[in-house]
């Protein structure tokens, strides 16, 4: 499901590009107007077509089969309180919703004010993430097989590495590393999260339980640009920007690594 924002950033990169070399100046406003048809457009496709309940279309829940699985005495023994491990997703999540935006807000600004590249060819390259982040559901597959804890950490490994690239003053070819260690794994913690809920507070309190850490993920989206942005202004530019998600990238490693397994 998350590669849809994968096909999202490349539509978007194409078609920003073309009305911009038809429109001219007013490129940025048809642009707008043609985004926002495209999201009404989305809107009513999901009224038509998304129903509350696999019930009401004679379906039963994907995976039901397993959901009668006997927790062992052992895992339940050992497993995080509901409560507690709500909370130190959601200060993961939050720490996921600090560092990624920053990349994604300031990396095209980045390439053409302080590394010199043309508009174009920074479009460009926001293009290729998004071709790149059609990979990030992969890491889903990867937490269903070793576990939500590694898929979150080889995440933040990549990402926090991702934002090293950048933020150190190195050749062109780091920032092609960059965009690809960044891209390939750009969308993938919310799924992950998503399956996470469900395993430490069950499927019944999994939709509250969700809404509540993306709530705080929304926190974290709205803090960290924000200082990123004061950051670059008051040292003359972006790179202290990314060392600061770069070392925040690693908080959330560290804060992964002491996560208790979820009862199997």
């Amino acid at each position: 499901m998350v590669i849809g924002s994968g096909f999202a950033i490349v539509y978007s990169s194409l078609i920003v590009a073309e009305i911009d070399a038809v429109a001219g100046a007013d490129g940025w406003r048809w642009s707008w107007l043609v985004l926002g048809v495209t999201v009404l457009a989305a809107a009513i496709t999901c009224g038509l077509l998304i129903h509350d309940t696999p019930v009401k279309k004679g379906l039963t829940p994907f995976g039901r089969e397993g959901d009668d699985v006997p927790v062992s005495p052992h895992a339940a023994a050992t497993a995080p309180s509901p409560w507690k491990a709500l909370a130190h997703l959601s200060a993961i999540y939050f720490l996921f919703g600090f560092t990624y935006p920053i990349y994604a807000t300031f990396i095209v600004t980045t390439l053409v004010q302080e590394r010199g590249f043309s508009d174009a060819v920074a479009g460009q390259f926001w293009m290729w993430l998004g071709a790149l982040s059609l990979l990030s559901g992969v890491f889903g597959t990867l937490s269903d097989r070793f576990g939500r804890r590694a898929g979150i950490i080889v995440v933040f490994v990549l990402q926090g590495t991702a934002h090293l690239l950048v933020a150190a003053a190195l050749p062109e070819a780091f920032l092609y590393v960059s965009i690809v260690l960044f891209g390939v794994c750009a969308w993938s913690v919310p799924s992950i999260m998503a399956a996470a809920v469900g395993d430490y507070l069950g499927p019944e309190r999994a939709a509250a339980a969700f809404g509540t850490i993306t709530f705080v993920f929304g926190i974290g989206q709205v803090v960290g640009p924000g200082i990123a942005g004061v950051a670059a202004e008051a040292f003359g530019g972006f790179q202290v920007s990314f060392a600061l998600a770069a070392a925040m990238a690693a908080t959330a490693i560290l804060l992964t690594a002491f996560l208790k397994k979820a009862p199997d």
